[in-house]
């Protein structure tokens, strides 16, 4: 069962994960961007399921709840937010089968990721991934050679994401980018390469994210206390 995450701030009961297990919460605007651009080509999302089975603590989750008529979480590390506990490369068990797939994958395993995720999903897949995650043989030996993707979103803006936490004032070097499949083969077909403008953020952002999703601090007589 999915628990809405906008039911009280994210970081009120966090646990934290092993550093192994790549936890860099994506920031809520950059999913809401993804949806934006779906809407934009008549992409229907609004009567579908949709899977992240890398949630974390459901900074990609929650924003997808605006949009999807369903948002299913899980992950391989019990983060405390009462999303469903399992490892996504694990074969058994995927009796589940979304017509959507979302997540912001660990970087170590993005391309295992992937080539799970095509089989399972009905509609489409869509991956956050560091735009350099285009570049290399063996992902394309193996994924976009044979299953090219239909659309590749990449930020004009920066997509700051921090180990264990989103900061709503962190500031990146990395470039970040939308990586869309159709799961019928777009075999022979070009990929659509597209900007997400700048605007972007500032159009996506809510004034309650920081509040629901961002980086707690204690309370001021909590601090006094403990000095």
């Amino acid at each position: 069962m999915t628990i809405p995450v906008n039911a009280r701030a994210v970081m009120a009961s966090r646990r934290e994960p092993p550093t192994a297990l790549d936890f860099f919460p994506p920031p809520p605007w950059a999913t809401r961007a993804l949806c934006e651009l779906l809407r934009e080509r008549g992409v229907p999302i609004g009567g579908q399921e949709v899977w992240d089975p890398a949630c974390g603590e459901g900074h990609m989750v929650g924003p997808l709840q605006e949009e999807f008529w369903h948002a299913e979480g899980s992950d391989v590390f019990d983060y405390g937010r009462g999303y469903r506990v399992r490892d996504f490369l694990d074969p058994a068990g995927h009796a589940y089968r979304p017509d959507w797939i979302i997540t912001n994958p660990p970087f170590s395993v993005s391309l295992e990721f992937a080539l799970t995720a095509l089989p399972l999903a009905r509609v489409r897949v869509a991956l956050l991934v560091r735009s350099a995650w285009l570049e290399g043989t063996e992902r394309y030996e193996r994924l976009f050679g044979p299953q090219p993707p239909s659309i590749v979103a990449m930020f004009s803006e920066r997509v700051a994401m921090t180990r264990g936490r989103w900061d709503p004032g962190a500031s990146s070097a990395t470039s970040y980018s939308w990586v869309i499949w159709r799961t019928t083969a777009n075999r022979g077909r070009k990929p659509e390469f597209t900007h997400l403008p700048p605007g972007t953020r500032a159009r996506c952002m809510r004034p309650d994210d920081a509040r629901i999703y961002g980086v707690q601090t204690d309370a001021p007589l909590l601090a006094l206390a403990g000095a």
